[in-house]
């Protein structure tokens, strides 16, 4: 294994949430008079922090989502993924390889540490995580792309930055990842190669991982 510690995304990368999550957001926004597509939401939203989220659509329109429209888009997000999320393929046998071999992980989210629970309670991933690694954006000032979360988790599992590879399926992820000094494979399950420029590489199947990983 040549890196010290893999820290893995969550949505899209862990549990497959991406389709679910930017359904519900492009209809959300569009009811509140910010027409949106999937598409349109899955481009410019996908791996994102909420503040994110406000900061677009203030500079776009000049209007500020309402105070509520976090807690009411969670409630959505979370009823529909205990009725229908899944883990991503293989995950669960990466996440167990890693284990096996000793090697450390974590998970770094742009979603909140609610958000990333619940997620895993649903799927049972939440047998392969500890409150001690799972980090969160709610955990810093600044989401991803900028690099602090993926340096907070670096620095809170006791790793030096440049021995540290980043899982990332989001275009905003892997600039984090890369302003972070750290090697990021992109998983182009959802988003093709060229949507995120930058990574180190690239594998489209999550039982590839472990052979690009050199484990």
């Amino acid at each position: 294994m040549r890196y010290d510690l893999v820290i893995f995304d969550n949505d899209g990368v862990l549990v497959d949430s991406e389709p679910i999550s930017n359904t519900l957001l492009a209809g959300y926004l569009t009811e509140l008079g910010h027409p949106t597509s999937y598409e349109e939401s899955v481009r410019d939203y996908m791996g994102s922090a909420m503040h994110r989220i406000h900061e677009l659509v203030e500079e776009r329109t000049g209007e500020r989502l309402p105070v509520d429209f976090d807690e009411t888009f969670h409630a959505r997000v979370f009823a529909a993924f205990q009725r229908e999320l899944e883990a991503v393929s293989g995950a669960a046998e990466v996440l167990k390889g890693l284990a096996d071999a000793g090697v450390p992980y974590c998970v770094a989210s742009s979603g909140s540490h609610e958000r990333i629970r619940v997620g895993h309670r649903k799927t049972g991933l939440d047998a392969w995580f500890r409150d001690e690694n799972i980090f969160s954006a709610e955990d810093v000032g600044r989401g991803k792309p900028e690099p602090d979360l993926f340096l907070y988790a670096a620095s809170r599992m006791g790793m030096a930055p440049e021995r540290c590879v980043v899982v990332e399926d989001s275009r905003l992820g892997v600039q984090a990842a890369v302003a972070a000094g750290m090697d990021v494979y992109g998983f182009t399950a959802m988003s093709p190669e060229e949507k995120l420029a930058g990574a180190t590489g690239f594998f489209g199947r999550m039982d590839e991982l472990p052979a690009t990983l050199g484990l």
